[in-house]
């Protein structure tokens, strides 16, 4: 069965990089650590989906 995403949001709060342009260890991190975490709650949704 294909899933079909109609409408799809997804917020994020990353604070501002350093001047130099360039994201330190840590922000690169927290950055991985939002993605991971948006696509967590996108599978949970389908997931409840599919169940019903």
């Amino acid at each position: 069965m294909a899933v079909e995403i109609k409408e799809i949001v997804i917020r994020a709060v990353l604070s501002e990089e350093e001047k130099s342009g360039e994201p330190s260890g840590t922000d690169s991190y927290q950055k991985e650590y939002v993605i991971q975490e948006c696509v967590n709650q996108v599978l949970k949704i389908l997931s409840k989906k599919n169940s019903r």
